[in-house]
């Protein structure tokens, strides 16, 4: 079944090339006027996911002016940490239910209702007085945004035939990725001019901006069958995302791998997730069904964007850490150092969408994960001093850093669009809203559950490589000269510990995007439905 906000668009299309054939002139311009209608919808569906990037990174660099001004005490640090988890909690946990929204209500209602809930967020947080209340304001953005990106992409695959909507996909997620880019420094440079709420204030405007793109680009109406909600299921899954996030969540990583409450959680989120598969399993009305899918693909795709999200946030935070911790880079310096990343991340997103019209899908997301698979393996050689280590290349030398993660970034980005196409490909039209859901919170749990594992990996090593460490204390010592050479000893070790955990890391998350390129090419070769 074709979406009523595309039905316009493909009719005029379909009509125009039938003019063509006929050698009339109306025909060219009947396609001339479908083709300009889909770029404006497409556009105005890429503003808001674009809107909703910049908020999920923008608060990484207003955490410091946060803190000042909420007068939050040093020593309880962890009470801002909220304020990141509660908006990928809200995120994860709204988009099922959401992306099946769209299906029923059709995407033009979907993407205004969520950019008014995106303004009362906005104005919330922005208008906040103490954490908790920021906390709210952030999962309502979270919960608004979570939407903007599948049903941009169930947009698409409505507007685009299966073997042209690639490279719009890529297009799509080349707006969510260049939020990444974006986000940390439009923030920090923002905040720096009015401060830290003016960020949040300047959502007003520019969502009312993409709100009147949306009602003028998209054309309206619901769709012809009405599915009925799964909202018992959808239930289900938000709260086994919630209740793994709370679980995963530890605000003294130093003591224990996981908080005191992490067990409990654990095994509450996976009784709710048997009982998600139970009431999927037996219930009328599923929030998908899957009757019409081919399940290998389907499942195939998610698992490889799972791989791909578990990267993607190993590079955000460790890379950002060994800046920090290593090399010595503040909030800005390590922001920037991360730019080479995050600048190639949406060019390969808009590059596997271009390929992806030319070459299988399968090939080209496999040949992404195994491009980031080697990224990742020469950052798990980097020294201390990558800055000054450049590969060698006979008479070439390639600054080590830059080279590295700008293969990160392009192998990261040239997967999704090919994972999307998939899933839209193998998924009947009437579920596209729920597909695209699924392909984007299999990656964010991908991030969630990969960064809190490998980060849980990454302590353990580091306790176990300085158990035996001494500090040195100066009565120790004859003279002054011998404390000062055990003090640099014990920094050396340190540093080598901390080298080595995030070494290890890297080859692990290097061992992780080869298993999603063997599940990327379990995803087939393309096929009509």
């Amino acid at each position: 079944m074709t979406s009523p906000d595309a039905t316009g668009a493909r009719a005029t299309t379909d009509h125009g090339r039938g003019g063509n054939d006929r050698g009339g002139g109306r025909g060219d311009a009947a396609v001339d006027t479908a083709a300009r209608s889909r770029g404006l919808a497409i556009s105005a569906g890429g503003l808001a996911v674009l809107l909703g990037a910049l908020d999920t990174y923008v608060v990484l660099g207003l955490l410091r002016q946060i803190v000042e001004d909420l007068q939050v005490p040093l020593n309880r640090i962890e009470r801002v940490t909220p304020i990141v988890t509660g908006y990928l909690l809200g995120y994860v946990a709204a988009m099922p239910l959401l992306g099946q929204a769209s299906d029923r209500f059709g995407r033009k209602a979907l993407l205004q209702t969520c950019l008014t809930v995106f303004i009362g967020g906005s104005v919330l947080t922005a208008a906040a007085e103490s954490v908790p209340l920021l906390v709210a304001g952030r999962v309502v953005l979270g919960v608004a945004g979570g939407a903007l990106l599948p049903v941009t992409l169930a947009l698409a695959a409505d507007l685009w035939s299966q073997h042209r909507r690639a490279a719009v996909l890529g297009a799509v997620g080349g707006a969510q990725e260049l939020g990444s880019v974006l986000g940390p420094v439009y923030g920090i440079a923002l905040a720096g001019l009015a401060g830290w709420r003016a960020v949040f204030w300047v959502n007003v405007p520019l969502a009312l901006l993409a709100m009147v793109v949306v009602h003028l680009s998209i054309r309206g109406g619901r769709p012809a069958q009405r599915q009925k909600a799964d909202v018992m299921g959808a239930g289900l899954l938000a709260v086994t995302l919630g209740l793994l996030v709370v679980a995963l969540y530890n605000p003294e990583p130093q003591e224990q791998v996981l908080p005191s409450w992490g067990p409990a959680m654990l095994i509450a989120a996976a009784a709710a997730l048997l009982a998600f598969v139970g009431w999927e399993v037996t219930a009328r009305t599923r929030l998908l069904d899957t009757a019409n899918v081919q399940l290998r693909p389907f499942f195939a795709a998610l698992g490889a964007s799972l791989a791909a999200g578990a990267a993607l946030m190993v590079t955000l935070v460790d890379v950002e850490l060994f800046a920090q911790t290593l090399l010595g880079e503040r909030d800005h310096g390590a922001v920037l150092l991360l730019l080479r990343f995050l600048i190639a991340l949406p060019v390969g997103a808009v590059i596997g969408g271009l390929l992806a019209n030319r070459i299988a899908e399968r090939w080209v997301a496999a040949a992404g994960l195994l491009i980031a698979a080697c990224g990742f393996l020469l950052m798990s050689q980097w020294p201390a001093d990558v800055l000054s280590s450049p590969h060698e290349l006979g008479p070439l030398a390639l600054p080590r850093l830059d080279t590295d993660l700008v293969l990160v970034g392009i192998g990261l980005g040239l997967v999704i669009a090919p994972l999307s196409a998939v899933v839209l490909r193998v998924v009947p039209s009437d579920q596209h809203g729920m597909a695209s859901a699924a392909v984007v919170v299999a990656r964010m749990t991908g991030m969630l559950v990969g960064i809190s594992a490998l980060s849980a990996w990454g302590l353990h090593r580091f306790h176990t490589l300085t158990a035996e460490l001494q500090t040195p204390l100066p009565m120790l010592y004859p003279n002054d000269a011998a404390f000062d050479r055990a003090a640099a000893e014990y920094a050396a070790k340190l540093q080598d510990a901390m080298l080595t955990q995030y070494t290890e890391i890297f080859a692990i998350t290097a061992a992780v995007c080869v298993v999603g390129a063997c599940l990327a090419l379990l995803t087939g070769p393309r096929r009509a439905r």
